[in-house]
C-alpha cells in the first residue's frame, strides 16, 4: 500500500512539475490560454498566437452580423483550404452556450502544413480558430502545446 501511495504521489508531483505555464489572452468575447514564451499579435482583429520560432500559429477571427446559413458552414470551411473533400469530413456538434461547433483537419501536401480548424456559429456570430503547423514540427511537445492551447479557447457569451 505504501508503494502505491508513493508511486501515485510521485506521478502527480512530476506532472505538476513539468506542466506548461500559461497566461490568458482575454478579449471581450473569448479567452484562450497561451503558453509562456509564446507571442500573440492582433492584426486588424485577427489574433495570432505562436511560439517564438514561428513554426506554426493559432489564429482566431470573430465575426458578428455575418449572414452564413447554417447549411453553408461546411462548404465555407472546405473553401478556406480549397479542399475537394466531401462535406462529411467537417464534423458538426452542438456546442456549449447554443453554438454549433464544426471541426476539420486538413493536410496541405504542397506546403507540408497541418491545419486544424474549429468554427463556432450561433445565429449571426461566428468564431473561427485554426492551427497551422509545419509537418516536421507536428509531433511531441509542439503538437501537445498547440492542441492544449487550441482546446483552451472559451467563448464568454
Amino acid at each position: 500500500m505504501m508503494k502505491k501511495t508513493f508511486l501515485a504521489f510521485t506521478f502527480l508531483a512530476g506532472s505538476l512539475f513539468f506542466a506548461q505555464k500559461t497566461k490568458v489572452y482575454d478579449s471581450p468575447n473569448y479567452s484562450i490560454n497561451v503558453p509562456d514564451g509564446w507571442r500573440s499579435t492582433n492584426d486588424n482583429d485577427i489574433i495570432n498566437i505562436f511560439p517564438t520560432n514561428e513554426i506554426g500559429a493559432i489564429t482566431i477571427s470573430e465575426y458578428h452580423d455575418l449572414e452564413i446559413p447554417k447549411g453553408e458552414i461546411k462548404k465555407f470551411v472546405l473553401a478556406l483550404y480549397k479542399s475537394e473533400e466531401e462535406e462529411n469530413k467537417v464534423r458538426e456538434n452542438k456546442g456549449k452556450k447554443g453554438y454549433t461547433e464544426y471541426f476539420y483537419e486538413y493536410f496541405d501536401e504542397k506546403e507540408k502544413l497541418f491545419w486544424i480548424t474549429k468554427v463556432f456559429q450561433k445565429e449571426k456570430s461566428l468564431y473561427l480558430i485554426s492551427i497551422n503547423c509545419g509537418q516536421k514540427f507536428w509531433n511531441g511537445n509542439y503538437m501537445s502545446l498547440f492542441n492544449e492551447t487550441f482546446n483552451s479557447f472559451k467563448i464568454k457569451k
